[in-house]
């Protein structure tokens, strides 16, 4: 497939650029993959489609304050963007500078730590910081929380909270799994009540799923890689779930592109920690979800292109149309939709 197959016509004002109220105040789209069915929902009704035995995976991935502003010792002015911390004092990062920083040079952010370029990996700059203080303690202190690109204003103390899952634990990631963003502790707490079980992975969102295809042909895409665990209490839950004849959905693509990569090997899911670049297009045999919870993405993005490989690439595409005919709200704050995979839906 091409592209241009995943391009869609999407209104500036339909972009989201503030969270709705109430985490889960938000609409739901829910498409029947199997005959395309499509419904009007609110997303507090969720817990509607589901029944006990259920098991509901989300991505427990923190984000962290990953962008930092400083200046080369030649006084350039320089914007980081980290896009994966490597250990205490390592990082790789993407950096905006009139002129790319040598290796071997020196970077000061904020005016308060150094950072020297030990190398340079494709788009990305090694860094190591040279101070005590832990690395992701000084992002803490002296980072800027990264809003993806189409949000247009700076983050503010409200970002800080809403652009973070209620559930969100590890930190590492420079993106917010965004699917979670609508789910409070009541809509959790509802669902355990209902006999759903509830189990956490971990992918550490990198830039890269805001990086554009630059490919006419799909199949020449090169995948951004990014870190996942699987913790063994989730994998057995998951093994035994399926054994019963329960159902599996993904809260976010994050989860659907981890559990698909940790199954690859044997078809079950498997515990333990790697990187993935999995790419997820129409044709992929899925081994474990049935079902997942998304948010409406980018045109022509690699994350439209995974719902389209899961519900169907017609399926999809009129359900979008049909989201900015209903005046929908696309992307990171945005409405959220509800997924049967295609033939397998019930």
């Amino acid at each position: 497939m091409r592209t241009s197959d995943f391009d869609f016509y999407l209104p500036d004002e339909l972009i989201a650029q503030f969270p709705a109220q109430q985490r889960s105040a938000s609409r739901l789209l829910f498409l029947n993959g199997n005959n395309g069915e499509l419904r009007d929902e609110q997303f507090i009704h969720l817990p509607n489609f589901f029944r006990a035995g259920d098991v509901i995976v989300f991505n427990n991935t923190k984000v962290i304050k990953a962008r930092l502003y400083g200046q080369k010792t030649t006084g350039g002015q320089v914007e980081a963007l980290i896009e994966r911390v490597i250990d205490h004092h390592t990082a790789l990062a993407h950096i905006k500078a009139s002129r790319a920083p040598l290796v071997g040079s020196r970077i000061r952010f904020s005016d308060q730590f150094d950072a020297e370029v030990l190398a340079r990996e494709d788009d990305l700059f090694l860094l190591r910081i040279h101070d005590p203080r832990n690395l992701l303690d000084l992002l803490d202190s002296f980072g800027a929380l990264p809003l993806p690109p189409y949000i247009e204003h700076a983050a503010d103390a409200v970002d800080d909270e809403r652009y973070q899952t209620v559930y969100a634990k590890n930190p590492g990631a420079v993106a917010a799994p965004t699917a979670g963003l609508h789910f409070d502790e009541p809509m959790l707490q509802r669902l355990r009540d209902m006999g759903c079980q509830i189990a956490y992975v971990t992918l550490h969102v990198g830039a890269g799923t805001f990086q554009p295809v630059r490919t006419e042909n799909i199949s020449e895409h090169k995948m951004h890689s990014e870190w996942y665990c699987v913790p063994e209490e989730t994998a057995d839950l998951i093994g035994r779930a399926q054994a019963a004849g329960h159902r599996i959905t993904a809260v976010g693509t994050t989860v659907m592109r981890t559990l698909e990569s940790a199954a690859r090997e044997t078809g079950k899911v498997q515990a333990g920690e790697s990187d993935t670049n999995i790419f997820i297009t129409p044709g992929f045999e899925f081994k474990v979800i049935e079902r997942m919870v998304t948010n409406f993405h980018l045109p022509k993005s690699t994350l439209l292109m995974l719902v389209s490989a899961f519900a169907g690439y017609d399926n999809i595409m009129q359900a979008y149309r049909h989201a900015v005919e209903q005046r929908y709200r696309f992307f990171s704050y945005g409405d959220a939709m509800l997924l049967e995979r295609k033939d397998l839906a019930a």
